[in-house]
């Protein structure tokens, strides 16, 4: 994991672009942009570590904005969702941002 975002916003924060909007993610909001892609109360931005796999050239993870990041209480867990993403929800997200440095390595496995 190469970056960590969202440091003090508060829980429901909407991201684009890896910068809070000054949303906090409500039913209303969602109600008001129902095909919005949510990005929401903390971000950690993936950087892979194989060249050719997900590191460089067209595959490169950080440069497609691959993060694990906060979800919607909508959001079904466990089955893909996103372009790529790892959605959790918000309470674990906040749990896991505060437990990681940057730069700790994570595998992901089916």
């Amino acid at each position: 994991m190469r970056a960590k975002i969202g440091t003090g916003q508060p829980e429901g924060t909407v991201f684009v672009r890896r910068r809070p909007t000054g949303e906090v993610w409500s039913r209303e909001l969602h109600e008001r942009f129902p095909g919005r892609d949510w990005i929401l109360t903390r971000i950690l931005w993936l950087s892979g570590q194989e060249p050719g796999v997900n590191r460089l050239g067209e595959v490169d993870t950080m440069r497609r904005y691959i993060y694990i990041h906060g979800s919607h209480e909508f959001a079904e867990m466990g089955k893909p969702g996103s372009i790529g993403c790892v959605r959790m929800r918000n309470a674990d997200i906040l749990a896991l941002f505060d437990l990681v440095p940057c730069y700790t390595e994570v595998d992901i496995v089916a």
